[in-house]
């Protein structure tokens, strides 16, 4: 189960440096929190609470265009795509209906800076880190996620079977993403990886070729392959639950005072169920995918 190591174990289920098929692991991932709030602290940040940004409405940040299968139709507001419905149902745990709830677009590296928030929280598949900590809160974790490598079918990287082959390949992913760092950590290719700002332009390399191998996520990577770059393949996903299983969180202001509230909403989501079901009905069921040990 995708969650069953996403509440009250995440430190247990966070491994320390291996070696996976010859490749040095090292991208590891912090405890995602320390303490459970009680769930009951969800219903104390409503909208009469005075605790958000604007006076009884809610503001979720995420970033534009909001891809599938976080979102549905590049619509955060419509309650669709895994991270559009977890974001309604956070919304609903604490008080605020989809009228009392609006969306605004941060790039993703601006929301992990230092610093005044135009939002009450961000959902954009952000890794809970310890080195983000200093400038930005996280949520409990709402999703365990391992990394992939999609290819073209036509390239050579597409035939691996292993993580210690695709050092010698041209590989990219988003700049100040985990993606990125399990290349450079994990992967440690004989050439530098490439960055890109955005998911788009990595999309683009990779179908012209400038890489041999996109790291992403593995619900986008299963995205890629099925329906945004005809040709391409999922090559595989990293082992897990290991070092590189990582969690996403909700990112809100440094010291927040919904954090607790936050946390507290995502934590009934998980003990009722809901996140379970959400993650069957928008995300690709991830078993199938080779395991690049």
């Amino acid at each position: 189960m995708l969650f069953a190591c996403a509440a009250a174990f995440v430190a247990a289920c966070s491994g320390s440096d291996s070696d996976a098929g010859g490749a040095t692991s090292s991208t590891t991932v912090g405890p995602a929190f320390t303490k459970l709030p009680p769930t009951g602290a969800a219903t104390t940040c409503g909208p009469d609470s005075g605790a958000t940004r604007e006076a009884g409405m809610l503001t979720i940040a995420t970033d534009s265009p909001a891809y599938e299968p976080w979102f549905n139709d590049n619509d955060p507001a419509n309650g669709k795509g895994f991270e559009g419905a977890v974001a309604r149902s956070v919304a609903s745990k604490l008080g605020y209906s989809p009228d009392k709830t609006k969306f605004v677009s941060i790039a993703f590296d601006e929301a992990l800076q230092p610093g005044d928030k135009p939002f009450d929280f961000d959902i954009n598949q952000f890794t809970i880190l310890d080195t983000r900590r200093a400038a930005v809160d996280f949520s409990s974790p709402y999703y365990a996620v391992a990394q992939s490598i999609v290819a073209m079918a036509d390239n050579p990287a597409a035939k691996v079977e292993a993580l210690s082959e695709l050092g010698a390949f041209k590989l990219g992913a988003q700049r100040g993403s985990t993606s990125l760092a399990a290349i450079v950590e994990t992967l440690q290719p004989t050439t530098p990886a490439l960055e890109f700002a955005t998911n788009d332009e990595a999309k683009a390399a990779l179908q012209e070729g400038t890489i041999d191998a996109l790291v992403v996520d593995i619900p986008t990577g299963f995205e890629i392959a099925a329906s945004q770059i005809p040709g391409s393949v999922l090559v595989g996903q990293f082992p897990r639950p290991n070092e590189v299983t990582e969690f996403f969180g909700l990112v809100l202001q440094k010291g927040s005072r919904l954090t607790a509230c936050v946390s507290a909403a995502v934590d009934s989501l998980f003990q009722d169920g809901t996140l379970d079901k959400l993650a069957k009905e928008w995300l690709a069921d991830t078993a199938g995918a080779k395991v690049l040990e």
